[in-house]
């Protein structure tokens, strides 16, 4: 899930970054954009080592991952840096979860190909910086962000209702019968938290 995840990325960022507003902003995303691949391919690697197809491992996740981003295409520069602050945050909260069920190995890998802190700052100034210009966008990307995490939640749903073994793992780690329910609110409140963390209203 998480080698699709970085791919779809890495399509969807190297897109974006044509709505960049001058070549030093298109040139930061495109740099996030390559991140992305350079992890896709530690993670198919990986998974090659333990004898698994990439492409069979992938395929069943694509539909709501893919779905997820068509459905949260960004219309201009801003929504697409709120997309890339706040949608990347909250898969890179859920895959912390995740990884602390993993293998020591497997672990340490997964942490390492999360997204880089440089850039979600980057994205929360430029957010920041549109807001000052425009106090009205503060409105429109509110919503923007509502909408992406009602999106994020409704596909995690998805995956979990149609990956059983996934939401065995999430529900044996956290010793909660309703560990998927309880692991979405947690992704909530830190999608929350990073939305008034940038003057957005949830």
């Amino acid at each position: 899930m998480l080698a699709l995840g970085e791919l779809l990325a890495f399509e969807r960022m190297a897109a974006d970054a044509r709505l960049a507003p001058d070549l030093h902003r298109r040139a930061t995303l495109c740099q996030m954009a390559a991140q992305e691949m350079v992890n896709y391919q530690r993670l198919v690697a990986r998974l090659a080592e333990l004898g698994v197809d990439p492409e069979q491992a992938m395929a069943p996740y694509e539909p709501p991952l893919r779905g997820y981003h068509d459905r949260t295409q960004p219309r201009d520069w801003p929504e697409a840096l709120t997309k890339a602050y706040l949608g990347d945050s909250v898969a890179d909260d859920f895959v912390r979860e995740v990884a602390a069920l993993l293998a020591p190995a497997d672990r340490k890998l997964v942490l390492q190909v999360l997204h880089d802190s440089q850039y979600a700052e980057f994205a929360a100034a430029e957010i920041r910086a549109a807001i000052d210009a425009d106090a009205r966008v503060a409105h429109r990307l509110s919503m923007w962000g509502r909408r992406l995490m009602g999106e994020g939640l409704w596909q995690a749903q998805q995956v979990a209702g149609a990956r059983p073994h996934l939401a065995a793992l999430i529900t044996s780690g956290t010793g909660d019968s309703d560990g998927v329910a309880a692991l979405l609110k947690r992704l909530a409140a830190g999608h929350t938290e990073r939305m008034v963390a940038v003057g957005l209203n949830p």
